[in-house]
């Protein structure tokens, strides 16, 4: 059982255009989907917690902490000059439930 859910606040407009996703990105339905997440959590007495989509949680090391500088979005493992190695979508989940925590505590 937990007492929040945290997401990236992401701006699915944005990445329509910018990523040259059109319209499969649109089609998606992240925002209803966020909405009625938000909606169940509050009728539970929890929370939703949006991350800002600017937080580099695929660029971060969820085991030290460092930043890479580029990270393509064809490199699908993520790999730490510390030794970490890591799905990239697995090390972000973990740096976005980090922040959250942060904003919790």
């Amino acid at each position: 059982v937990y007492d929040a859910v945290c997401i990236e606040d992401l701006n699915m407009q944005g990445m329509s255009q910018s990523l040259n996703f059109g319209k499969s990105v649109y089609d998606n339905g992240w925002g209803i989907f966020t909405s009625l997440l938000d909606y169940k959590l509050s009728e539970q007495g929890k929370k939703l917690i949006k991350i800002d989509k600017w937080y580099p949680s695929s660029k971060t090391c969820s085991c030290c902490g460092k930043v890479k500088e580029e990270l393509s979005l064809s490199e699908r493992m993520y790999q730490c000059e510390c030794g970490f190695i890591c799905d990239r979508d697995v090390n972000a989940a973990r740096n976005i439930k980090e922040q959250g925590m942060l904003v919790l505590a």
